[in-house]
């Protein structure tokens, strides 16, 4: 081979990977700037479940924090204060069946 060839070729690889490393950068870069550090859900401190419940599943919203219990309620608590907002009651299948 040439060594003008050669030359070339070791000039456009390195070209590519001066290009390379860059797009990398820019990427990584765009992904700092475009996700900023978001707040995240405001969670109570501590939540006091009512005598004998125990907790199956929790979930969050806008204002509120839910958990379902096993002895199928959904109790609503203030995410800020952990204070008892509202209980609701859920009817089973068998419950419905029964009737």
């Amino acid at each position: 081979m040439d060594t003008r060839s050669l030359k070339l070729l070791r000039t456009l690889v390195t070209v590519l990977m001066v290009v390379m490393i860059c797009g990398f950068i820019v990427l990584i870069a765009f992904l700092v700037t475009r996700f900023p550090e978001r707040n995240g859900p405001v969670l109570p401190e501590a939540v006091v479940l009512p005598e004998g419940a125990s907790a199956q599943a929790v979930t969050l919203g806008r204002g509120w924090a839910a958990v379902v219990t096993q002895d199928d309620r959904i109790l609503i608590f203030d995410p800020e204060t952990g204070a008892l907002r509202q209980e609701v009651a859920i009817e089973t299948a068998t419950e419905t069946a029964t009737e």
